[in-house]
């Protein structure tokens, strides 16, 4: 049987989310699900047609796959009959999602035979994979030491195994023609309990610049002379491996004009005086798996392509731990790589797995976790408390005890030490997941459980009160926020308020679930409260009905029949705005009214017919939701509560425009703004004012006033701008482009409508962008592109479950050429 056009609405609600430029950037799965429903075909007859695995289908198109292999691609194309040039595009696809790196030109250096063997490169046992980039960079500082008139130094840092050595050694091979001396290699052994002195070093250089050892000085100062003049006038390249620390690197930089020194370490040595440096990240989830394919074989990579993902992503991107993960794979012909997957995803035996014969991650780790002093130690323990990847200073303090100041000195060792990175502003570090694997082990070795258990404790309610604080300067209903914090307090105005919430999303949010967890229901039923205004303009659907949900059921827990309903009604609004579920939003809302019916507060009355009327617009008719918004603006002007009244008129101005009223739309909306026009010195107040006038604009486009709708738009966005809600932006774009059709103005609106997209937040809104895109491209004559719009238009249907948008992916789905059931 064919698919219906419920299947294929209901499947692609997983499809990523890309850019929306050309059709290369369209992911491969889109265009899979496209051919494959084309062909009337189920996943499992496709893959009975081509001998691709269900999963794999299954995989590619939820976008997980997005880059399968050359011959993967043409079973598929045949089994999906393509034409020839449907079959090139779609191999495009599948290239474009495939990490690739451009071939190097230049032909490889010949060869340069060394004075000696005391400072022989090492071979190159596993080919360098996933580091295209800093070759090429390092071939750039290559050429600029060739014609310097003085030795340039480069430091090479990273993370205990991201392959430091291996792109030193890479490089040597590689490079050393471009050096009339050669190369000359050594191993200072800096993370050895005693590292290489620089004088035994020295004497190791010397004899490889072929100075016969009965002949090289005793004397330290003797043999650095002799040393500096061997290299005074040679051009070599020098390549320090492993080094400890600036004292032991300085006295060998004795190099001549026309000389590289390539210096490698854990430590940053940022009291070296280096010319360039190159922190050395770990690979991502494509370039792990490409390496892993180096070590197993391509055959055995591509045979299970999820599997070795899941690997990749088990390893955290470390070379190291990913060579052991494929030595251990080669050895062990008759194991799957999900086999080993299995193994790899429970934690508390992850570094166990992650052993091969003398290779172990966890030792490589153990080394830098032992040269740390005592604070050093301990932050980096407790760094394995804290939720998400990076943390701040202040959080860091909390979690590890410390005062601030200390903390910070802490944190900047462990950078020193390459254990934490740097993140996107100063006083942010960020952890990869291998090394928080290793410190949650090194806490439960090295701490009591009490002394754990009181840290977490005291994180915990230092985040909870932040967020509650800050989370409370977007309340309309008080003055300030008075929560008092024990402990830093990053929060001090609405805007420092509005940055920490942003970039401590991930501590926060699991401070709250570990709250719900422990039974703290007042903790967590107080910040789901105060986050209600702050979730009008920022925040996922997803983020918002976990939120509101531990906060309604911390409510119904604490008796507080009242905060339940409030909870509820945020529930509902959740789900119907923002996660595309307005019947689960009916159910919560029934809810709502049960709860404000027994508590009888005409204002939880009023607002649970507020979030109804949106309900009905989506689910019934939009003159059923004017009729329930106006008994809304009712309840709200009886009870004197200005605010809930004028945003119940802005909605009953918005779904009045739903139903065609557009004059009586533009006059509810000019009371809405008026409003907010005279109150925009209250607090946060400018904000409402914004949204209400991106309102106004909409039913003044569509009553033909383009020039008055955009200049409000003009003013909506730079409101919008200056508190930093990226999704108002993106809904005034999308208006303007809107209005800009209106115009004639095709070229401007289209360039609006595609910046509109990268922060869309309403899957409603971002259907009709790209409904508007397709458009506009048939007006262009792009056809390819109008495609791409409809594919992905389609694709984003999935995920909104009202009639207009179920009619709006038929009417998709029959312009692309997909079989829709009459009953659809």
């Amino acid at each position: 049987m064919p698919p219906n056009i419920d299947d294929m609405v209901s499947g692609v609600s997983t499809l990523p989310r890309k850019e929306f430029g050309c059709v290369g950037a369209t992911a491969f799965g889109d265009f899979l699900r496209f051919y494959r429903l084309r062909a009337s075909l189920t996943q499992e007859e496709l893959a009975e047609r081509t001998g691709v695995s269900v999963r794999a289908i299954s995989d590619m198109e939820r976008g997980r796959a997005r880059g399968p292999q050359r011959r993967t691609v043409e079973l598929l194309a045949g089994g999906l009959t393509l034409t020839d040039d449907e079959a090139v595009e779609f191999a495009g696809l599948a290239q474009a999602g495939r990490r690739s790196a451009p071939p190097d030109d230049k032909p490889e250096p010949p060869e340069t035979p060394l004075a000696g063997t005391a400072c022989a490169l090492p071979p190159v046992l596993t080919e360098l994979t996933g580091r295209q980039q800093e070759q090429r960079t390092l071939d750039g500082f290559a050429l600029e030491a060739e014609s310097s008139a003085r030795s340039r130094t480069t430091v090479i840092h990273g993370p205990p195994g991201a392959g430091k050595t291996a792109l030193a050694v890479d490089a040597g091979h590689r490079l050393a023609g471009r050096f009339a001396g050669g190369c000359l290699f050594v191993d200072l052994h800096g993370m050895d309990d005693e590292p290489m002195s620089p004088h035994c070093a020295m004497q190791r250089l010397v004899r490889g610049l072929g100075v016969d050892e009965r002949k090289i000085p005793a004397d330290p100062d003797d043999r650095l002379a002799l040393y500096r003049s061997l290299l005074q006038h040679r051009s070599v390249l020098l390549v320090l491996d492993n080094a400890a620390n600036e004292a032991q690197v300085r006295p060998l930089l004795a190099t001549g004009p026309g000389s590289m020194v390539v210096v490698t370490s854990r430590n940053t040595l940022v009291g070296l005086d280096a010319r360039h440096r190159v922190t050395l990240e770990l690979l991502d989830v494509d370039g792990a798996v490409e390496l892993l394919g180096v070590i197993v074989g391509v055959r055995r990579v591509e045979a299970e392509p999820q599997a070795a993902r899941r690997v990749a992503a088990s390893c955290g991107g470390v070379p190291l731990a990913l060579l052991i993960a494929g030595n251990r794979l080669a050895s062990r012909t008759q194991w799957t790589i999900a086999h080993l997957a299995g193994q790899l995803a429970d934690e508390r035996r992850r570094l166990s797995v992650l052993t091969a014969g003398d290779l172990q991650v966890r030792a490589a780790f153990e080394i830098s976790y032992h040269q740390l002093h005592p604070a050093a130690a301990g932050m980096f323990r407790r760094l394995a408390l804290v939720p998400g990847d990076d943390t701040s200073v202040e959080l860091a303090a909390v979690v590890s005890g410390l005062p601030v100041d200390q903390a910070e000195l802490a944190l900047e060792e462990l950078a020193d030490a390459s254990l934490v990175g740097l993140g996107d502003t100063p006083d942010r570090y960020t952890r990869h997941d291998l090394l928080r694997v290793f410190a949650r082990e090194r806490l439960e070795l090295d701490e009591s459980a009490e002394d754990v258990r009181a840290a977490s404790a005291r994180m915990r309610d230092w985040l909870l009160s932040v967020a509650t604080k800050a989370a409370l300067c977007f309340d309309h209903d008080r003055l300030e926020a008075t929560t008092a914090v024990d402990g830093p307090d990053p929060v001090y105005d609405r805007d420092s308020a509005n940055r920490w919430l942003s970039r401590e999303l991930s501590s926060w949010h699991g401070a709250l679930r570990a709250a719900a967890e422990c039974g703290e229901h007042r903790k967590v039923l107080e910040l789901a409260q105060a986050l209600h205004w702050y979730s009008d303009l920022r925040g996922t659907g997803s983020l918002w009905r976990e939120v509101f949900t531990a906060g309604a059921a911390a409510a119904r827990e604490l008796g507080d029949v009242r905060a339940e309903a409030e909870q509820l009604n945020y529930v509902c609004w959740a789900l119907y705005s923002l996660c595309g579920k307005p019947r689960e939003a009916l159910a919560a809302h029934h809810l709502a009214v049960a709860a404000a019916t027994q508590v009888g507060d005409p204002l939880l009355e009023a607002w649970a017919l507020y979030y109804r009327s949106a309900i009905e617009r989506r689910l019934t008719s939009p003159q059923e939701g004017v009729q329930v918004a106006r008994r809304s603006v009712e309840l709200f002007e009886r009870a004197g509560y200005s605010i809930g009244h004028y945003l119940a008129l802005s909605l009953l101005g918005s779904i009045l425009h739903s139903a065609g009223e557009f004059d009586e739309a533009v006059a509810v909306h000019r009371r809405s703004v008026a409003h907010y026009r005279a109150t925009a010195a209250a607090p946060g107040n400018d904000e409402l004012l914004s949204m209400v006038l991106t309102r106004l604009a909409e039913s003044l486009t569509a009553c033909g006033d383009v020039a008055a709708a955009l200049d409000l738009l003009d003013e909506a966005e730079g409101l919008f701008g200056k508190h930093g809600v990226s999704a108002g932006v993106a809904r005034v774009r999308h208006l303007r482009g809107c209005a800009l059709i209106k115009a004639g103005r095709l070229t401007e609106a289209r360039d609006h409508l595609l910046a509109a997209l990268r922060d869309a937040r309403f899957s409603e809104t971002r259907v009709d962008t790209m409904v508007l895109l397709a458009e506009l491209s048939d007006e262009c004559g792009e056809t390819a592109q109008a495609r791409e719009h409809r594919v992905r238009a389609l694709a984003e249907c999935g995920r909104y479950d009202t009639p207009a948008i179920r009619r709006t992916a038929g009417r998709l789905a029959g312009e692309l050429g997909l079989v829709v059931p009459e009953s659809a």
